[in-house]
């Protein structure tokens, strides 16, 4: 047995931390929750929608280029937030509606990592 009781964390791999950060926080509308240097040439940047549990870790590297993260966030409306997204230009998918499958769309960040928007059920 685990105590392990969350997901904290999930990083993600960005070209430039600045850029990732104007996208996450400036178009997506997301909060910087940390941003602290762990070198001289190095900081750890978190950033997460207003009041998730789970963060995402911008972390600086070089893509190898588009990235599935598999990371889902959760909307009370997917087409709604389909077309706000798309009206800040951010790169998105078709809405997809299946039976019984809430609907859900993809988008890209600027450095091709690849996420889900999925409607919550619930």
């Amino acid at each position: 047995m685990t105590t392990m009781t969350d997901v904290r964390t999930v990083g993600v791999t960005v070209r430039d931390q600045d850029a990732a950060l104007d996208f996450y926080v400036g178009t997506l509308g997301f909060e910087k929750r940390l941003d602290a240097p762990i070198s001289p040439t190095q900081r750890w940047v978190e950033v997460a929608p207003h009041g998730a549990t789970t963060s995402i870790a911008l972390t600086a590297g070089q893509p190898d280029g588009p990235t599935d993260t598999g990371i889902r966030f959760t909307v009370a409306d997917a087409e709604a937030e389909r077309s706000d997204l798309a009206a800040r230009g951010v790169t998105v998918g078709d809405l997809l509606r299946w039976d019984e499958v809430p609907p859900m769309f993809e988008f890209d960040d600027p450095d091709g990592n690849h996420f889900y928007v999925v409607e919550d059920a619930s």
